[in-house]
């Protein structure tokens, strides 16, 4: 008897995310990423369910790296104001492949509407404690917005930033949230 094929949830994410990045969200099939990766649409719904549970650890998986990123950079339990430090380090140490992948998981989101309440969440879980009647929260809120609208530019390739005029962005994000402008 021959034993069972076994899919790689990791490589089927790296294939849906390729597809949303090759195709576009409506090139997101359950029937393009088994064909992709080789296994039966059975097999890729017994593992994920459906297009939008697809969707769904796709952007789990992208959150917990992300999280993983601040963590390194601030630490385990770090203060609202820290976490949109660790978020700017991370945004501003992002390469090209990075805001790419960033702007599909975008795409999906829309795509997907019920999964932007779980995005909502996460941003109201990491920097909801930002006290904006604090001069430090008011500088870390205008901090995360403004690292948020660069990336957004960036990754959808609306804005073209300079190497130079990125990290000059982020010594000015760094000394907003040190000591203001």
């Amino acid at each position: 008897m021959g034993r069972l094929p076994t899919i790689d949830r990791n490589r089927v994410l790296d294939i849906a995310e390729s597809l949303v990045l090759t195709a576009g969200t409506g090139g997101l099939t359950m029937d393009a990423v088994a064909k992709a990766a080789g296994v039966s649409k059975g097999g890729v719904q017994s593992r994920f369910g459906s297009k939008d549970e697809l969707i769904a650890a796709m952007i789990e998986r992208w959150a917990c790296e992300y999280d993983a990123q601040i963590t390194a950079a601030v630490g385990p339990a770090p203060t609202p104001v820290e976490a949109v430090r660790g978020h700017v380090e991370a945004t501003m140490a992002m390469d090209a492949a990075g805001h790419a992948r960033a702007a599909g998981m975008m795409a999906a989101l829309i795509e997907a509407k019920r999964h932007i309440d779980s995005t909502k969440a996460w941003y109201d879980e990491r920097f909801g404690g930002l006290a904006p009647c604090s001069t430090e929260g008011r500088r870390a809120r205008i901090a995360l917005l403004a690292t948020e609208g660069a990336f957004l530019l960036r990754a959808f390739g609306f804005m073209d930033f300079r190497d130079e005029d990125w990290s000059g962005l982020e010594r000015d994000l760094r000394a907003l949230l040190d000591e203001g402008l």
